[in-house]
Parts: C-alpha cells; sequence; structure tokens
C-alpha cells in the first residue's frame, strides 16, 4: 500500500535528477531505509509526518527541502518548520550561485545539545534521530500550550495604551489593542488575541491571508512573536537578529537553529522570512544541489 519513489544514492560523488519545469515540492533524503508514502483513494499521498510516533516513517532518519522550478527560475529553502534532523544545505548555479543552510562545524550536535538543555524543550529531542518543532510536540503532548502565554498577555497589554507600526508590503499600518482585539488601520482584518498554539503555526489568530493587506502584517506579528521583539520595539519588524529570542520566553528551538548556521538563516518558523532570515534562495539557475553535511 505505499509508493516506492525512492531515487538511490549514487556509490560516490553526486546523484543526478532531472526535475521538469514548472514543478513545485519537495525532495526528501532518508537514510538506513526508505519513507512509506501512503497511497490513499484518489491517488492522494499521505506524506511522512515524522512528529507522529504511529507514523510508518516514524523510525527512519530523514529530513527534507523544498523548492519551485518555475520559467527557467530556482525558489528553495531548507526547512526545520516540522522539524531538524540531517544537515542540508542548498547551492544554485545561475546567475547569483546563491547558498544557505550551511551548518557550523559540530553545528547538528551543537543544536541538538542546546534544545536538550532547555527545560521546556528538551523532551522534543528524540534519540539523536530528530527534533520535533514545538508546535507538533505541542500537539504531541512534549510540549508546554501555555509556553507564550505569559509574553502574549504583555504584548496586549502593551499595546492597549500605545500603537504599534508594522511595515509590510512596502505599506506602514498602525495598530493598536482596544478589548481583546488588536485593531489596525488600512484594511486590516482585527486580530484575536492568538494562542500559545496560534504563534507557534503562524496560524488560527495569526493566520496570514493572501490578500497583500492583512497577510503582510500578521506575517510580521507572527515573527514578533516567534521573536519575542514586540515588546522591546514598537516598530515592527526589527532587522537586527542580535534582538532576536531574547526576551522571555526564549524560543530555544528557533534560537539553536539559527546559532549554528554559517550564514545565521534558517526556517524555524513559517513566517521566519520576515526580513529575510530563512534559509531560502532564489536565482536563474541551471542546477540545484543539495549537500548532506556529514554528522
Amino acid at each position: 500500500g505505499y509508493a516506492d519513489y525512492a531515487i538511490p544514492f549514487s556509490g560516490s560523488g553526486d546523484t543526478l535528477s532531472q526535475i521538469p519545469a514548472d514543478m513545485s515540492g519537495r525532495i526528501y533524503f532518508s537514510l538506513g531505509d526508505k519513507l512509506k508514502f501512503k497511497v490513499n483513494e484518489g491517488n492522494a499521498l499521505a506524506y511522512p509526518a515524522a512528529w507522529v510516533e504511529s507514523d510508518p516513517s516514524y523510525g527512519v532518519l530523514h529530513d527534507c527541502v523544498e523548492f519551485t522550478y518555475k520559467s527557467g527560475r530556482i525558489y528553495c529553502n531548507t526547512t526545520m518548520v516540522d522539524m531538524f534532523s540531517v544537515p542540508l544545505s542548498i547551492a544554485l548555479t545561475g546567475e547569483e550561485s546563491p547558498t544557505t543552510g550551511t551548518l557550523v562545524e559540530g553545528g547538528r550536535a551543537k543544536i541538538f545539545s542546546a534544545v536538550s538543555a532547555s527545560p521546556d524543550f528538551g523532551s522534543l529531542v528524540v534519540d539523536d534521530r530528530r527534533i520535533i518543532a514545538p508546535g507538533h510536540g505541542l500537539d504531541a503532548g512534549r510540549f508546554s500550550a501555555t509556553y507564550f502565554d505569559s509574553y502574549i498577555d504583555q504584548v496586549w497589554s502593551k499595546y492597549a495604551g500605545e500603537s504599534l507600526v508594522v511595515k509590510a508590503n512596502n505599506t506602514t499600518f498602525t495598530g493598536r489593542v482596544s478589548g481583546d482585539q488588536f485593531v489596525f488601520d488600512g484594511g486590516v482584518k482585527a486580530f484575536s488575541r492568538p494562542s500559545t498554539r496560534d504563534v507557534l503555526f503562524c496560524d488560527g489568530a495569526l493566520a496570514a491571508p493572501n490578500d497583500g493587506i492583512t497577510g503582510p502584517v500578521a506575517a510580521v506579528l507572527g515573527a514578533g512573536f516567534n521573536r519575542t521583539t514586540l515588546l522591546a520595539s514598537a516598530d515592527q519588524p526589527t532587522s537586527d537578529p542580535g534582538g532576536f529570542y531574547q526576551g522571555d520566553p526564549v524560543h530555544a528551538y528557533c534560537k539553536a537553529m539559527h546559532d549554528n548556521t554559517v550564514d545565521g538563516k534558517a526556517y524555524g518558523f513559517a513566517f521566519d522570512d520576515v526580513g529575510g532570515f530563512a534559509s531560502y534562495v532564489e536565482d536563474n539557475a541551471s542546477e540545484m544541489a543539495v549537500t548532506l553535511t556529514p554528522f
């Protein structure tokens, strides 16, 4: 009942594969065993969910990168939004040939050590196999459902008495808390008070519709909550990564990811691209090389 889409690694050197034009998706890399993609009725695939213990691929060491190839341009990123397991880096061959995702020397071990040392995040570490993102950890009973609640309450209190200025999509929006809603000008839909789960998934009360107005403001708010910068500055988004993950409580999972990449970039949460801090690159390119860093 499982589809076998595996492309075996070459015995040495590079493993090459052609990607058709106008294609988007994920490339999974598994070590030790193949991943199990369940084929459901209507040929729909159930993708691996490594944060669910009952998932048939839970015991397989694996990770993935994401890409879009359209009109000769490649858009791609490494991602830790769901989990972190195998260190992957990306290099494009093209006009600018950008790279991202490379960990510092011993970076994987340092990430595991940093997250393991946190009393609040340590239970997200699954042996030496992977670290589950805290949102999925919350759903699995591995992470507190109220972790960000005190910070959310402080943000709501602060901006009941002063305005928050958000620059998004080349527009400036001004908002203030009224009752239990964060109300902005410029046609932005009001935001209800988010939960810890909303913050971690950048969803629910922080959902970002693709409307060019509410969506970009939601993304900035989501980034501010995850980076704990909303109390430090009433002008968002902030651009100095030295001020990220310094508030209380600290998003130790994201902090460990960013602390241990060479370029300081990682996709630790859904809106980590706010301000350009995600492990994302694009180029008019002919080749996308993904490297599995030895560990």
